[in-house]
């Protein structure tokens, strides 16, 4: 069937006037249940008595409260908790409190406010512009979630209450993560703190990082860290040895790779040496009648004296093949 399209001359699918008759009914039905319910709770209290201590119900004899209270729910045909209800309602509302027109759920709703003279004052002061308090703005004068959130932040709580459970939670901040205005809008720790969340787990971080890594700025920015940028040198290096373990334990050809490895290593140190004489000899005729600083004079030396260890080094190591680094050399090498 099609769907009953709301004219502004109806109230849903009534007349204005047949939706006024309508409220007029359901006021009265509303208010005898509203009597019956504290009638209900009233009776409760006489059979069990109220046992408060600091505005809670005290513990002691709790057990046989409840196996009465249970007995009496039976006997009249409701439920246990709908019982409870109505007699810890009609404990916080004394009859000559209660009030004509508003409905039991509003009491009960007020019933969470502490303080007695608060509580009695609050509900003959409804709404500014309204005549009567609804459950929602009771609930929300007390400090409750509503049924209709209208408020940011009252749609806010209604969204934790609803992601209570972990499949639900999971599912709707994925959602959300989906939308770059929502997004936009999350403060810059909160974001941090989130993604260091999301990374928690180690495959989930290497996929993130390795595609932040592919944008250009991210990585610039990322390599200005002094401790990020050592840590991937060092995963490079770790890396690199890995994959050489890994080569010369199961390709056959690494035998005939570690002599040329060797080869090569040999260029490479006197490359080395041959460059460190070549850059010297372009560079010390350049100091011809310059007077160095103090400063300068003391970082040259010092910097001579970390060639001396490291030619002493070499020569060992040519010599013998012991390429082990003392702790005087490792500090000279390090600067220190």
């Amino acid at each position: 069937m099609p769907e009953e399209i709301t004219t502004p001359d109806k109230d849903g699918n009534v007349s204005p006037a047949r939706y006024a008759e309508i409220v007029a009914e359901l006021r009265k039905l509303v208010e005898t249940t509203t009597r019956i319910q504290f009638t209900i709770g009233d009776y409760a209290l006489e059979v069990e008595p109220m046992r408060e201590s600091g505005g809670q119900e005290r513990t002691d004899s709790l057990f046989t409260v409840k196996e009465s209270l249970f007995r009496l729910a039976e006997d009249i045909g409701i439920s246990y908790k709908s019982l409870s209800g109505d007699r810890w309602t009609a404990s916080k509302w004394p009859k000559d409190r209660r009030v004509p027109g508003v409905s039991f759920t509003v009491h009960r709703i007020f019933a969470s406010i502490t303080d007695e003279d608060e509580r009695f004052a609050t509900i003959l002061a409804p709404p500014q512009g309204k005549t009567r308090w609804t459950p929602d703005e009771a609930n929300r004068r007390a400090g409750r979630q509503v049924e209709r959130p209208v408020t940011p932040q009252e749609k806010v709580s209604a969204l934790h209450t609803l992601a209570k459970d972990e499949a639900v939670a999971a599912t709707v901040t994925g959602d959300l993560l989906r939308r770059p205005t929502v997004v936009a809008q999350v403060r810059q720790e909160d974001k941090v703190r989130a993604v260091e969340e999301l990374t928690r787990d180690e495959a989930v971080a290497a996929e993130v990082t390795t595609g932040l890594l592919r944008r250009p700025d991210v990585a610039f920015k990322a390599m200005s860290d002094d401790t990020a940028r050592h840590q991937v040198n060092h995963a490079q290096i770790e890396r690199g040895r890995q994959a050489r373990e890994h080569f010369e334990d199961t390709n056959p050809a690494a035998e005939a790779v570690r002599s040329i490895d060797r080869s090569v290593e040999f260029l490479d140190l006197v490359t080395a040496c041959h460059a460190f004489v070549a850059t010297s000899g372009r560079v010390v005729p350049g100091l011809r009648d310059r007077q160095l600083s103090d400063d300068e004079r003391v970082l040259v030396h010092e910097n001579v004296a970390r060639v001396r260890a490291t030619l002493d080094w070499i020569e060992t190591a040519v010599d013998t093949g012991k390429v082990d680094v003392d702790g005087e050399l490792a500090r000279l090498l390090q600067g220190e």
